[in-house]
């Protein structure tokens, strides 16, 4: 029966009003965003950092915006001359998951020292930086010893990275194409090249799998490659949640080998090869079949969507179930045009797939990727918090090529679906190809061998051309084959930027991050005072502008422009700036100036030994006589 004309324009109409919904409702969600947290973010330290303490400090403490995993190594403190001084394991402080603490060791000398952290996130992704703090006064540093190169970590992380993106694509294809056989082309089982593809699917999901394992723990600990095979980096991996959520995502894979196995003992099963066979019996075993396929794939989703963003932050609740919906969602859509594809490079006569089984995919298809867009429009929300963070994070940023991906996926699926629509309208088309023609009359069973030799030659090249009729017949079987595989070109790029994103912070913690950063620092000085030193010319009067950055205990950076009456900088014969605090009776503390332009005069090495309201005195001298002294309170740490 033929579709009657309101049905594409009323479909079209849906599709639009769905998407405006879409648009509609992001936009909403951006709108009223609030905090959340993914990576953990490192708030405070104590000591401060690049602060001058002048008490000898017995620990360090840092301060994280969410909960952390800690070993006994991740945290570090080194001397001025490379040593290190922590003392015991690393802990917590008290009861607090939200920090890191560390002893140190009695009898410091003065100088700066360094402090070398690493952490383990609640979204189970390490985090890792140094700073410096000085006790009695700033030294200069020696570089840390027995810090391993970079490149080193850099290998592990890649290696770490390639399995986890191997993993998602092997789900895909184990998924996706089981699914396919089980639910739209049940004789599909009986190809080899089917077989292989599910066999490869779980095959490198298991290889990828015990490889995150193994090299979670160097890749945790920034150690080499050699640490796959130390026994406590893999003990302290078992003893994480994501370590445990791999040994249960392997114990999984054990039971879809067999169930794999159980179902290429049933090759063939469903309404393909229904002859001798009871259909009610059939269609139960296929009902039972999928019942555990399903449960077996969605379990799998979940040993992902519990060990990354979707379980910190807000709306844990909520944001897990929709992971596990858009993952599996993923598997069906892309491991089912795996699926496809296997089956187009062969004629229905062949055994490939015929239109009635894409179509029935194609069904499948367009409610995943409706699954997908919808959960990911709540992920992207939930990562994002802001139409800033696309163009201001790195989160964003590939979350826009992402979309771009994902969006000529579309396109291509939908000329897929109008292929496919095409070469089911045509079957009269095929089935004329692949007519084999008028049988030979019989031969005598007396033919000398030449003759039969000729006939067996002319046969098999009758079959050959029957068999490239068959490809040819419909041009829309090649299209929907060139469609298809322009849609698996671009999943292999969005399964590639999908590994990106787990692995970087969201753009809503980066922010978040950020405000917390700049919320410990003081901002820079900035301060204009007027001058008269009583004497001539366009010097003796103006203002003088001391900027001092960042304006925090520890070293600074201060700059100093001096004005004449008529505003240009001008010179001065001398400039002198000093600072005292009357609450500690300290200074007052000369600053050392250089001149480095025009009425500009700076200091790069300004040392602002404790927090306060510390008094700057600003002496201004326009000639070898006239001379004034300028004051204003400022406010340090």
């Amino acid at each position: 029966m033929m579709p009657t004309r309101h049905r594409p324009h009323a479909a079209r109409r849906r599709a639009g009003s769905l998407l405006a919904m879409l648009v509609t409702l992001f936009g909403l969600m951006l709108a009223g965003a609030t905090a959340a947290s993914a990576h953990a973010a490192l708030l405070s330290t104590d000591p401060a950092e690049g602060s001058i303490v002048q008490t000898m400090p017995t620990e360090v403490t840092l301060h994280f915006s969410e909960q952390v995993t800690l070993s006994p190594d991740d945290l570090r403190v080194f001397d001025p001359s490379g040593k290190r001084v922590d003392s015991g394991a690393t802990g917590h402080a008290g009861n607090d998951d939200t920090t890191a603490q560390v002893r140190l060791s009695p009898g410091l000398a003065d100088g700066t020292y360094t402090v070398a952290w690493r952490a383990i996130s609640a979204d189970t992704h390490p985090v890792s930086g140094a700073f410096t703090f000085s006790y009695g006064h700033a030294s200069s540093t020696t570089a840390v010893a027995g810090e391993k190169p970079t490149t080193v970590g850099a290998l592990v992380a890649d290696l770490y990275g390639t399995a986890r993106g191997v993993q998602y694509g092997a789900y895909a294809l184990l998924v996706g194409s089981v699914a396919m056989v089980l639910i739209c082309w049940p004789r599909g089982v009986r190809l080899r090249s089917v077989q292989r593809l599910m066999l490869g699917g779980w095959v490198g999901l298991l290889l990828a799998t015990v490889a995150e394992l193994l090299l979670r723990g160097p890749y945790a600990a920034a150690s080499g490659i050699g640490g796959v095979f130390n026994l406590t980096l893999v003990q302290q991996s078992l003893g994480q949640r994501l370590g445990t959520l791999l040994v249960v995502r392997v114990l999984l894979l054990a039971a879809a080998g067999v169930f794999l196995s159980l179902l290429a003992g049933q090759a063939g099963v469903g309404q393909d090869d229904a002859e001798g066979k009871d259909p009610r019996q059939e269609r139960r075993l296929r009902i039972i079949l999928g019942a555990g396929w399903a449960v077996l794939s969605i379990a799998l989703a979940c040993t992902w969507a519990l060990g990354d963003h979707a379980s910190v932050g807000m709306q844990v609740a909520l944001a897990v179930p929709l992971d596990v919906v858009h993952i599996l969602s993923m598997g069906c859509w892309l491991g089912g045009l795996a699926a496809v594809l296997v089956g187009l490079r062969r004629s229905e006569a062949e055994g490939g797939i015929g239109a009635a089984q894409v179509s029935r995919f194609s069904t499948i298809a367009m409610c995943s990727v409706a699954a997908l867009v919808g959960t990911g429009v709540y992920q992207a929300w939930r990562g994002l918090g802001s139409w800033d963070a696309f163009v201001t994070t790195t989160y964003g940023e590939l979350l826009l090529v992402k979309i771009g991906a994902v969006m000529v996926m579309l396109g291509a699926a939908w000329m897929s679906r109008r292929w496919t629509a095409a070469l089911r309208a045509a079957p009269a088309v095929e089935e004329a190809a692949t007519e084999p023609g008028p049988e030979p009359e019989p031969e005598a069973t007396d033919v000398d061998p030449v003759r039969r030799a000729q006939l067996e030659r002319q046969q098999a090249l009758r079959a050959h051309v029957v068999t490239r009729r068959a490809r040819e017949a419909s041009p829309a079987r090649g299209m929907l084959l060139r469609s298809v595989l322009l849609e698996l070109a671009f999943a292999v790029v969005v399964l590639t930027v999908t590994t990106l994103l787990t692995n970087s912070a969201p753009g809503r913690a980066a922010t978040a991050q950020a405000a917390a950063v700049a919320a410990t620092q003081n901002p820079p000085t900035n301060v204009t005072l007027s001058f008269n030193t009583g004497g001539t010319g366009d010097n003796a009067t103006g203002k003088v502008t001391v900027e001092i950055d960042p304006s925090r205990v520890g070293l600074n950076t201060l700059n100093a422009y001096v004005f004449g009456s008529g505003g240009k900088l001008v010179d001065e014969p001398e400039l002198d700036i000093s600072l005292s605090l009357a609450a500690q009776d300290l200074g007052p503390l000369p600053v050392t100036l250089k001149q480095v332009g025009t009425g500009h005069w700076a200091s790069a090495g300004l040392e602002i030994p404790l927090q306060g309201s510390w008094l700057m005195l600003v002496s201004v001298r326009s000639d070898a006589i006239d001379e004034t002294t300028v004051s204003k309170t400022i406010q340090v740490g």
